[in-house]
């Protein structure tokens, strides 16, 4: 069983990307490792953006990602790049605190022309934080991820799969 921490940089739980990430949990799940979701923007505002270790929410979600044997990174994209409070939890993570972990990029957009937003965009940060074990990342257009009427999201059969296959290498990459 391994330690997975996902980090969502979604300002908003009504995203699509939490169609990726709630796939990607209960596989991990169903497979018996221990997944802790981070909510970024369930952290104190005023602790991330004036970077304050002293809180015991930061300490608390800086602690899960550090005992992780991996971790799933998943944003929408704005702009050509991740969000800014995704930015702004990453920037707290310890200089070398991603050295050894597994990393799988989890991203939605609205086109598929920001697909090399995971290569160009997130993994030069991952890496400036140590992380050198990536995984193929999934990149979903918004269509490929419906809205039902329940609060729940239903992926397409092409995204489920990149989705799984990403996951399943996650976890063979782990032992």
């Amino acid at each position: 069983m391994a330690i997975i921490t996902i980090i969502s940089g979604s300002p908003s739980r009504q995203s699509r990307l939490y169609g990726l990430i709630s796939a990607a949990e209960r596989q991990l799940r169903e497979a018996q490792h221990e997944v802790t979701v981070i909510q970024v923007t369930d952290l104190p505002a005023s602790d991330l953006l004036l970077g304050n270790f002293n809180s015991e929410r930061i300490k608390e979600a800086l602690a899960h990602v550090a005992a992780s044997d991996a971790v799933i990174v998943a944003s929408p994209v704005y702009k050509a790049s991740f969000s800014g409070i995704l930015k702004t939890f990453l920037d707290l993570i310890p200089e070398k605190g991603l050295d050894g972990k597994q990393l799988l990029p989890l991203f939605i957009g609205g086109t598929p022309a920001h697909l090399l937003v995971i290569d160009y965009a997130l993994k030069p940060v991952l890496s400036a934080l140590g992380g050198r074990r990536f995984q193929q990342g999934v990149y979903a257009v918004d269509q490929s991820v419906k809205r039902l009427e329940d609060g729940g999201f239903e992926l397409d059969a092409n995204t489920a799969e990149r989705l799984a296959r990403a996951v399943d290498g996650l976890q063979e990459d782990l032992g």
